[in-house]
């Protein structure tokens, strides 16, 4: 059984988009040549690893095996890439992390600077992803550090105290929530929201959240970034959105949005540092690069962060 770096992608990208069509495209490999590709690798296997059917394919125990192992080796790769870049660039270091879509774009750019002015030859690569898939990832030495809100799925791994992070229902001026200091998703419900891609991780929280309290929120515009969904909210055009607070806060002057407190428990959130854990529990064992980002990121707090 021999599966090249090809033979992976292609595989993640059926399993992703749910048809071989779709993920031969993301691949950009031909359609008759995935197919050839897919039935090779089931028959090296000795077992099916998807199940076809008319509207489109899904994994097998063996798929999921696969899609599993693929992205930990596929990451491994782009790892190795990144970290002898680093080297051949004149770098002397390389890190990892995985955070949430708060944390990339309300809490990290500021100490990230800090770190990287301080350290000129380390390296920092930070990509997005929901909080249960950053804890995952740390799991799985996807990342060096991931930073994900406290109700994740953080069990085998040591927590750090980051930032507190709550979330606010935003308002345009003269909305007749506008005069709520709190309010309950479930009061808000109704509304017509403007929100993030549904791939993000803040809009994948949000919609697990409405469906355990059986609702399902109305969006009438996505928008890539928090920065634009705010200022559609401010200009007036009927509707509301669910973002971090502070991106509220720093967007309420220059667009006009109102804030109102989520009342609900799990819209307290806490940002959290988390790490792989040592057999004590306490942080693991880390590359030194590392382990300096995760000292100045917690840290950080207690500077006004």
């Amino acid at each position: 059984m021999r599966f090249d770096l090809t033979d992976l992608r292609l595989f993640l990208h059926v399993h992703e988009a749910g048809t071989i069509t779709a993920g031969a495209e993301r691949a950009h490999l031909a359609l008759a040549s995935a197919s050839e590709r897919l039935l090779a690798m089931e028959q090296a296997l000795g077992a099916p690893l998807l199940e076809r059917g008319r509207r489109g394919v899904r994994a097998t125990p063996a798929g999921q095996t696969l899609a599993h192992h693929a992205r930990i080796v596929l990451q491994q790769v782009e790892q190795l890439r990144g970290e002898l870049g680093a080297h051949g660039s004149g770098l002397a270091g390389h890190v990892r992390l995985l955070c949430n879509t708060s944390a990339m774009s309300e809490h990290l750019p500021a100490p990230l600077a800090a770190f990287l002015a301080a350290h000129p030859r380390i390296a920092v690569d930070a990509q997005e992803r929901s909080s249960d898939n950053v804890a995952d990832g740390v799991r799985d030495g996807l990342c060096d550090i991931g930073i994900a809100s406290r109700s994740a799925d953080l069990l085998g791994l040591a927590v750090v105290p980051f930032v507190a992070d709550p979330l606010d229902l935003v308002v345009p001026r003269g909305h007749p929530l506008a005069g709520r200091t709190r309010i309950a998703l479930a009061d808000a419900a109704q509304e017509d929201f403007a929100g993030l891609p549904d791939d993000s991780a803040l809009q994948a929280h949000l919609a697990r959240q409405a469906r355990r309290q059986g609702q399902r929120l109305r969006y009438r515009a996505r928008l890539q970034h928090v920065d634009a969904v705010c200022r559609l909210v401010g200009l007036g055009a009927g509707l509301v959105a669910i973002v971090p607070r502070a991106a509220a806060v720093r967007l309420a002057r220059s667009t006009g949005i109102r804030r109102v407190a989520l009342s609900d428990a799990w819209a307290a959130r806490e940002l959290v540092l988390c790490v792989r854990a040592d057999d004590g529990g306490a942080p693991g064992a880390l590359p030194r690069h590392a382990r300096a980002l995760l000292d100045h990121l917690a840290g950080w707090r207690g500077a006004g962060g």
